[in-house]
C-alpha cells in the first residue's frame, strides 16, 4: 500500500518564564521557618532548565524529545500536590496551536498562574508531539508502524484526558484549542490515524482479505465521525485550511479500500453479482477521496486494481454466471475490527520518574497539620482559659476576704507578708512605669498594622481600576479575568483583617480601662516598701486577739491548700502547653495507607489519648475550688466574729483588700499589653508576607496585561479589514516602580519579665497561616476578661489565601470544648452539635466551628508552625 499522509496536531507556543525566584520566594515564605528552613533551589533551577527543554527550544522529533516533555509533566502533576494553588504568582503564556493571527478566530493567548495550566497546556503538547512524532515514522518497516499506533493511541488518550479536565484546571474561557469540543475531535482523529496504520500493517503482513476489510471499515467509521465533529459550525474556523478536506479524503478511501476487499472475499465465494457492486462501489470512492484531496495520483494503484478486477468479473458474469448485479446499498454493511484504542493516560507519563521536590511536604498534608493545630489550640485555650479564670475567682474572693493578709496582720506584724511580697512582685516587673510604657506603645503599633493594611488595598485598588479602564476601553476584545472575581479571596480577607485591628483596638481600651480602674493601688505597690507601710493605716491593738484562735489555724490550713492547688494549675498548664505528637508523620502514614487522610477521624483520636487525662484533672480542680471556697467562707466567718472588738472592717483592712486586687490586675494588665504588643508584632509579619502576595498578584497581572495589550495592538496593526486605529494605552498605565513601605522598627519593650503564675512566654514573631475567624458584619461573642486579645488558633493569623476548597476537610470533628476525658460524650455532642446552624470558622475548614472565647493569650509559649 501507498505511503498515508498522517495529520499531525501543530504545538502551543510559550516563551522563556523564570520560575526560580518566585518558587524560591513560594517555599521559603509557606514551607520554611527558622529552626526548620527548606532549601530546594539546585531542583528548583533543574525544574526551570526542564521547561526550556520541553516548552522553548526546538527539540527533533523522535521519542527522546516526547520523554522531556512527558518528564515536565511529571514534576508539573507532583508539585501541584504539594504547592497550595492561589499561592502561585507565576504568569504562565500559552498561545493558541492554530492560532491564524486574526481577531476574529478567538482568543489567540492566554495567561495564567496556575501550575495546573501549565499542565493542560505541556499535556496538550505532548500528545501534539507525539502526532508529530508518528507522523515522521518509516511506513515501511515494522518497527515503525508499531511506534506510530502505540504514539497516535497514546495521544488519543492524552487529548481525552485533557477533554475531560481542562474546564477545571482553568476555571475560565480557554483557547480554541483547549475547548473541550476540539479536544475531543482531535483525540478522534488520532484514534482514526491509529486504525489506519493498523490497516497499513495488515495489507503489508498479507493478512486475509476478509481480516484487511474489517480493519479499512472500521477506519472508515472512525474518520466519519471525527468528519462530523470537525464539521460543527464550533469547531470548521479552527482547523488548518485542508484538515477537512484530507479527511474526507480519508473517510472515502478506506470506505473504498473496506469495499475492495470485501469484493476479493466475495470473488473466493463466488458471489460475482455482489463482488461487482462493491468493486464499482469502491472505484467510485476511490474516485471522490481523489477529488478531495486534489491529488489525482492517489489511491491510482487501488483505482487499478479494482477496475482491472471488475472487468474480469463483469467478463465472467456475462459468459458464465449471469448473475444479477444488486444495488450497492442493499448489501449487508462490511463487518468491523477495531484494533486502535483510546489509551488511559498513566499516572507517570515519562519512562523514569524522580521526583525533584520529593522533601516538599503534600499540600493536603499541609491542610491536616493545620486543621490538627487549630484543633489543638483551641483545646489549650480553653483549658487554660478555665483555669485562670478559676484562679481569678479564687483571687476575687480572698481578696474581698483580705485573706491570707488578716491572718498575718492578726499576728501584730507592721504590713502582712503576703502583701509585702506581692509589692515586691509588682517592683520587679517593673511597677507602675513598664504598664505606661506598654500602653504608650500600643497606637503606633496599632497604626504600623494599619498603614501596611491600607498599602496592599491600594495595590489591589490600583490593578482593578487599571483592568476597567482597559475593559472600557477594549470591550470585549479585552478577555482576560476581571480583576474583581480573582482578588475577591483578598478583599475578603483585607476585611477581615480590619476587623481584627477593630477587635485588637477595642481590646486595648479594655486593658487600658481596666488598669486606671486600680492605678492607685498599683501604685502604691510600686513604691519603695517604707512608703507603702507608710502609706498603709497602722493596725488596731485588738486585730492580733484572735491570732491563736481555732478559726485562724482552720483558715491557714485552708490557705495551705489554695497555694497547693494554684501550683498543681501551673503545673497543668505546663504540661498542656508542651505536650506535643509528631502528626506529620502520623498523616504521612495515613496518606501512604488510604491514599488519603481522614483528619478529623485522626486528630480526635490522638487529642483524646494526650489531653483526655489533663481534662480531666482540670475539672476536678475546678470541682475541689468550689468546695474550698465555701469552706474559706464558712471559717471566715467564725474568724470574723472572734475579733474582741466587733466592729466592720476598718480602713486599714480595705485598703489592704485593695492593694491584693491591685497586685492581681497589675500582673493581669501586664501580661495583656505583653500578649497584645507580641499580637500586633505576628500580625504585621503576617501583613507584610500577604501584602508580597498582593504585590506578586499585582505584578503577574501587569505582565498578564502588557502581553495582551501586544497582542491586541498588533493584532489591529496587521488586520487590514479593521479600520479602527489600535487603542491608545492610557498613561495611567505606565509602568511605575512602587515600593511596599519599608517597616518600622519594633519597640523595644522592657525586658523584666513578668512573675505572674503562669510560666514566662516565649515570644516569636513567626507568620502564622490561619485566617481571621471574624467576620465583617457578624457580631463576635462577647468578650473574655481573662484572654483579652483577639485569639489566633494555629498561630491565630489569617492565611493570605483560603483553602482550596478540593482539600476541605468534612466536619464533624470534636468541637473546641470537647472534654476529651469522657470520650462516651463524644457521640450525643456531635449529633446536637449538627442540629445547631454552623458558626463561621477559619477559611479553608467550612464548617469548623469557630472557636468561643474570640480573644487569643499569646502568654502560651507557643512557637507558630510553618506557614501552609
Amino acid at each position: 500500500m501507498e505511503m498515508t499522509d498522517i495529520l499531525s496536531v501543530p504545538l502551543k507556543k510559550t516563551s522563556e518564564i523564570d520560575l526560580v525566584k518566585p518558587l524560591k520566594n513560594l517555599i521559603a515564605l509557606r514551607f520554611s521557618t527558622a529552626d526548620n528552613p527548606e532549601n530546594f533551589n539546585d531542583a528548583i533551577s533543574e525544574l526551570n532548565k526542564l521547561r526550556s527543554l520541553a516548552c522553548v527550544r526546538a527539540m527533533d522529533k523522535n521519542e527522546a524529545a516526547i520523554e522531556t516533555v512527558a518528564r515536565y509533566c511529571d514534576q508539573l502533576a507532583a508539585l501541584e500536590g504539594k504547592i497550595p494553588a492561589q499561592d502561585v504568582q507565576i504568569p504562565f503564556k500559552w498561545k493558541d496551536a492554530f492560532d491564524k493571527g486574526s481577531l476574529f478566530s478567538g482568543k489567540m493567548s492566554l495567561t495564567i498562574n496556575s501550575l495546573s495550566y501549565e499542565r493542560m497546556c505541556c499535556l496538550f503538547n505532548l500528545a501534539a508531539f507525539q502526532s508529530q512524532v508518528a507522523a515522521v515514522q518509516s511506513q515501511e518497516s515494522d518497527e515503525g508502524l508499531k511506534l506510530a499506533a502505540k504514539l497516535l493511541q497514546s495521544a488519543s488518550g492524552v487529548f481525552s484526558y485533557l477533554k475531560a479536565n481542562v474546564m477545571g484546571a482553568l476555571q475560565q474561557e480557554p483557547t480554541p484549542d483547549l475547548n473541550p469540543e476540539i479536544l475531543a475531535t482531535l483525540s478522534s482523529l488520532m484514534l482514526a490515524e491509529a486504525q489506519e496504520i493498523f490497516v497499513i500493517k495488515a495489507i503489508s503482513d498479507k493478512m486475509k482479505e476478509a481480516i484487511i476489510a474489517k480493519l479499512a471499515s472500521q477506519c472508515d467509521e472512525f474518520y466519519a465521525e471525527t468528519l462530523k465533529q470537525m464539521k460543527h459550525p464550533t469547531a470548521t474556523s479552527v482547523w488548518e485550511k485542508d484538515w477537512i478536506s484530507k479527511v474526507t479524503g480519508k473517510q472515502l478511501a478506506y470506505h473504498a479500500i473496506a469495499q475492495y476487499y470485501q469484493s476479493r472475499v466475495c470473488n473466493g465465494k463466488k458471489a460475482i453479482g455482489e463482488e461487482i457492486a462493491r468493486l464499482q462501489d469502491a472505484i467510485e470512492n476511490f474516485k471522490a477521496a481523489q477529488q478531495r484531496i486534489s491529488e489525482a495520483t492517489a489511491y491510482q494503484d487501488y483505482v487499478n486494481r479494482a477496475q482491472k478486477a471488475l472487468t474480469e468479473a463483469q467478463k465472467d458474469n456475462d459468459f458464465i454466471y449471469h448473475e444479477r448485479v444488486p444495488d450497492v446499498k442493499i448489501l449487508d454493511p462490511v463487518g468491523k475490527a477495531p484494533l486502535a484504542k483510546t489509551l488511559p493516560i498513566p499516572e507517570r507519563l515519562g519512562a523514569s520518574f524522580k521526583d525533584l521536590f520529593e522533601g516538599l511536604t503534600p499540600v493536603v498534608v499541609h491542610q491536616a497539620m493545620a486543621a490538627w493545630d487549630v484543633r489543638k489550640t483551641e483545646i489549650i485555650n480553653v483549658e487554660v482559659g478555665r483555669m485562670r479564670e478559676a484562679n481569678q475567682m479564687l483571687n476575687g474572693t480572698l481578696a474581698s476576704l483580705n485573706l491570707p493578709a488578716a491572718l498575718e496582720e492578726s499576728a501584730g506584724e507592721s504590713l502582712p507578708q503576703s502583701l509585702k511580697d506581692k509589692a515586691r512582685a509588682v517592683r520587679q516587673s517593673g511597677g507602675i512605669e513598664i504598664i505606661k510604657e506598654l500602653i504608650g506603645n500600643l497606637p503606633s503599633l496599632l497604626e504600623r498594622n494599619k498603614e501596611i493594611l491600607d498599602e496592599a488595598e491600594r495595590l489591589l485598588n490600583e490593578e482593578r481600576q487599571s483592568d476597567d479602564q482597559l475593559k472600557a476601553q477594549f470591550k470585549e476584545r479585552w478577555s482576560r479575568t476581571p480583576s474583581v472575581k480573582l482578588t475577591e479571596a483578598f478583599t475578603s480577607n483585607i476585611a477581615k483583617y480590619r476587623q481584627i485591628l477593630a477587635n485588637a483596638s477595642n481590646a486595648d481600651n479594655v486593658v487600658k480601662g481596666k488598669f486606671e480602674s486600680h492605678r492607685r493601688g498599683i501604685e502604691l505597690l510600686s513604691r519603695p516598701e517604707g512608703e507603702l507601710e507608710t502609706a498603709v493605716p497602722s493596725a488596731s491593738q485588738s486585730a492580733a486577739d484572735n491570732s491563736r484562735s481555732p478559726a485562724a489555724a482552720q483558715l491557714r490550713l485552708l490557705m495551705s491548700q489554695v497555694n497547693d492547688l494554684k501550683s498543681e494549675r501551673e503545673v497543668l498548664e505546663h504540661e498542656l502547653k508542651n505536650a506535643t505528637i509528631d502528626m506529620k508523620q502520623q498523616f504521612l502514614g495515613a496518606l501512604a495507607q488510604d491514599g488519603a487522610i481522614n483528619e478529623p477521624a485522626v486528630s480526635v483520636e490522638k487529642l483524646g489519648q494526650v489531653y483526655g487525662p489533663l481534662q480531666k484533672r482540670i475539672r476536678e480542680s475546678i470541682d475541689f475550688q468550689a468546695s474550698l471556697i465555701q469552706q474559706i467562707q464558712t471559717v471566715n466567718e467564725d474568724f470574723v466574729k472572734d475579733k474582741s472588738d466587733g466592729k466592720g472592717p476598718s480602713a486599714r483592712e480595705e485598703l489592704l483588700k485593695e492593694l491584693a486586687t491591685a497586685h492581681d490586675i497589675h500582673m493581669e494588665v501586664q501580661n495583656n499589653l505583653q500578649e497584645g504588643a507580641k499580637f500586633y508584632n505576628d500580625l504585621t509579619q503576617l501583613l507584610l508576607s500577604f501584602q508580597s502576595k498582593i504585590s506578586d498578584f499585582c505584578f503577574a497581572r501587569k505582565a498578564e496585561k502588557e502581553e495582551l495589550l501586544k497582542d491586541l495592538t498588533s493584532s489591529y496593526a496587521g488586520n487590514a479589514s479593521s479600520n479602527a486605529p489600535p487603542s491608545e494605552v492610557p498613561s495611567y498605565h505606565a509602568t511605575q516602580a512602587r515600593e511596599a513601605p519599608a517597616r518600622p522598627p519594633p519597640p523595644n519593650f522592657g525586658t523584666s519579665a513578668p512573675t505572674s503564675s503562669a510560666p514566662a512566654a516565649h515570644l516569636t514573631t513567626s507568620p502564622s497561616p490561619m485566617a481571621p475567624q471574624v467576620v465583617p458584619g457578624q457580631t463576635g461573642p462577647a468578650p473574655n476578661h481573662y484572654l483579652p486579645y483577639p485569639i489566633q488558633p494555629y498561630g491565630g493569623m489569617p492565611m493570605p489565601m483560603p483553602m482550596p476548597m478540593s482539600y476541605g476537610y468534612p466536619s464533624g470533628g470534636a468541637p473546641p470544648n470537647y472534654d476529651y476525658a469522657n470520650q462516651a460524650q463524644y457521640q450525643q455532642q456531635q449529633h446536637q452539635q449538627s442540629q445547631q446552624p454552623q458558626q463561621q470558622g477559619a477559611p479553608g475548614y467550612p464548617g469548623y466551628n469557630a472557636y468561643p472565647y474570640p480573644y487569643y493569650n499569646p502568654a502560651y509559649p507557643y512557637t507558630p508552625p510553618r506557614p501552609y
